[in-house]
């Protein structure tokens, strides 16, 4: 079988790997504290779960709309207004399955063969690997510890070419935890005014998981909001991540492109979640508050505990549920013949001699880190540092 050598430009997400390894040996009786995965430990809300059954009483059983359920992108309008301040019309929001396929249509909507894509690291694994389904060229801007991982506007200036198309980031970040705040993408959007052709994709999955008290969306500046496609869901603020629900807002011209692009993929997302979409921005938002107390409260002790661990170097995110260490002063030490040259070294000597599992940090683009989700009981925690604490105690 001779299979498209579309696949030459694509790996596996070491999310997923990390996801798959650790399952694998959980299946062998091997006792893990899997902290791999981005995704909330916490059950969806019941009335998010009322919701669809209810959907499915009433007939919700049938094709949607491509763009998603008028009332569902009404609801999107409203929740925009309300938490972002940000005005659309639901004709610039379009539902897609999850926040990914968002991203993955407007990426192929917008870049061609050699063009670029610009992405500050650390960053999304899916990030590159759909530019590079465009036939996009990536250029990484590297955003160390030092400067908590955010881009400033001297180095995305500094990367801009004629070539260049777009600008990818997230705020809350996944990995680092990092947030951009209204100063900081003010000097952002400094820059991108001077230069029209750029459009701005800003991932803001982890909206409600900030700590800081105010989520800042780089759309609401409006000498550049019609170049801004705004990408959000509600697999993170509602622990939905089953349901495959996303939306994009954005200018009317790339909705379209999308629509017609999605309408050969999938056409509409599932009618049951589409439903229980609109309940859960309607609705109810005290599970969403209380779920982010708790990683915030899971945050404090699982930052404070690494940062307590001799030769780790991490910073403190302000969202999302990842811890982002720098692990590099332990390149070149050895364990039972097992030596750490890089972060891919760290992650499998977590998983085989620590039994804790954790994504690399060169999958995000910074192979001097690795992410530990802490999106995980507190017990899992506690017990997590104690195998970090030792497995990293006996390298030398």
């Amino acid at each position: 079988m001779q299979l498209s050598n579309i696949l030459d430009r694509i790996s596996e997400p070491q999310t997923i790997l990390m996801a798959k390894l650790s399952r694998e040996l959980k299946a062998k009786d091997i006792n893990l504290v899997d902290l791999s995965l981005g995704e909330p430990d916490f059950r969806t809300p019941d009335y998010i779960i009322e919701a669809a059954k209810k959907a499915m009483d009433e007939g919700y059983t049938k094709y949607t709309p491509v763009a998603g359920f008028p009332e569902l992108r009404s609801a999107i309008a409203l929740k925009l207004k309300r938490d972002n301040n940000l005005d659309y019309d639901p004709n610039q929001i379009m539902v897609s399955t999850g926040a990914k396929q968002v991203l993955a249509n407007t990426i192929l909507c917008l870049i061609e063969d050699g063009q670029e894509a610009i992405i500050p690291t650390p960053y999304w694994v899916t990030y590159s690997g759909q530019v590079s389904l465009a036939q996009g060229k990536c250029v990484f801007i590297h955003c160390g510890i030092e400067e908590d991982f955010k881009l400033t506007a001297e180095k995305l200036e500094a990367a801009i070419t004629a070539k260049t198309r777009l600008f990818i980031f997230s705020s809350p970040c996944n990995p680092t935890g990092a947030v951009y705040s209204k100063k900081e993408l003010k000097g952002l959007v400094d820059v991108f005014v001077k230069y029209p052709e750029i459009t701005i994709i800003s991932d803001e999955i982890y909206e409600y998981i900030n700590y800081t008290g105010k989520h800042e969306s780089i759309a609401q500046f409006s000498e550049i909001k019609d170049r801004v496609v705004v990408v959000n869901g509600f697999s993170k603020g509602f622990s939905m991540t089953g349901w495959r629900l996303g939306y994009m807002a954005g200018n009317p011209e790339i909705i379209k492109a999308c629509e017609k692009l999605q309408g050969q993929f999938t056409s509409g997302a599932n009618s049951i979640a589409q439903r229980a979409g609109i309940t859960a921005l309607t609705g109810d938002m005290t599970p969403t508050y209380e779920m982010t107390k708790a990683f915030k409260e899971r945050k404090d002790y699982f930052i404070s505990a690494l940062s307590e661990i001799p030769g780790l170097k991490i910073n403190n995110p302000e969202g999302a549920f990842y811890a982002f260490p720098d692990i590099s002063s332990f390149f070149g030490k050895s364990f039972e013949g097992n030596t750490i040259q890089n972060a891919d070294d760290m992650t499998m000597y977590l998983l085989n001699t620590g039994h804790v599992t954790g994504v690399t940090g060169s999958a995000f683009g910074d192979d001097n880190c690795i992410r530990f989700s802490f999106a995980a009981s507190m017990d899992s925690l506690k017990e997590a540092v104690v195998r970090i604490s030792k497995a990293l105690g006996q390298l030398a």
